[in-house]
């Protein structure tokens, strides 16, 4: 019986497109170059932010963002960031008695802005608080204490398999890979994360009709 479900954040609950369009004005480059050139660095495997990098081969990334915090133009996450079905599932789950844990890459203060929300979950945290990012192992390690149950009684669901699907999948947690944003859309049909998932979502909605039916299945 899954007891906790534990959510990346980019891209399954937050959509990245202002994110990468305030970094897009900040360099004074198109957004849609900028775009493209996550899309790339992402595909061959690498992080996103090395797109930066390429836009301005000199600039120290950290130092930027702390000089677009400085300037009033740092991270935001508002409730028009998270896509539309978060709070409905988020909430449906909790009614369910299942843990929400929402834990994912982002910064300390990516962490801070989404607790501001006051989403129903139990828990939230990130990379930058932990000091350690996906997809290391130790980052599933730190998911398996804030998720307080064992890997085979705790589902993992994020958007990209290198960093949520295989990664957790070989930490021992149960895996769902959802269909959303860039990557869920890439790797969609790639029968390696096919065989990684024990599920594949088009929405977070069925989550909590997906928890019941097994429920169900098992009182039977």
């Amino acid at each position: 019986m899954i007891e906790t479900i534990v959510f990346d954040v980019g891209e399954t609950l937050t959509k990245d497109d202002r994110y990468w369009t305030s970094w897009a004005n900040w360099l004074k480059v198109p957004s849609h170059t900028l775009s493209v050139l996550v899309g790339a660095v992402v595909a061959q495997g690498r992080d996103g932010k090395d797109a930066l990098k390429l836009v301005s081969p000199d600039m120290d990334v950290e130092s930027a963002e702390r000089a677009r915090e400085g300037a009033g133009r740092g991270e935001h996450i508002g409730e028009a960031d998270l896509y539309p079905d978060v709070r409905p599932a988020l909430g449906a789950l909790h009614k369910l008695g299942i843990r929400v844990v929402i834990a994912g890459n982002g910064t300390a203060r990516a962490a801070e802005l989404l607790r501001d929300l006051d989403l129903p979950a139990d828990a939230v945290a990130t990379s930058g608080e932990w000091g350690v990012a996906k997809p290391d192992p130790a980052f599933f390690t730190k998911v398996l204490e804030v998720a307080q149950a064992g890997p085979a009684e705790t589902l993992y669901v994020g958007d990209h398999p290198a960093h949520d699907v295989f990664p957790a999948r070989q930490a021992g947690l149960r895996t769902a890979h959802l269909r959303r944003g860039p990557w869920g859309h890439l790797w969609a049909n790639d029968p390696a994360v096919a065989e990684a998932a024990d599920c594949q979502l088009d929405s977070l909605t069925v989550l909590a009709a997906m928890i019941s039916q097994r429920a169900a299945a098992v009182r039977a």
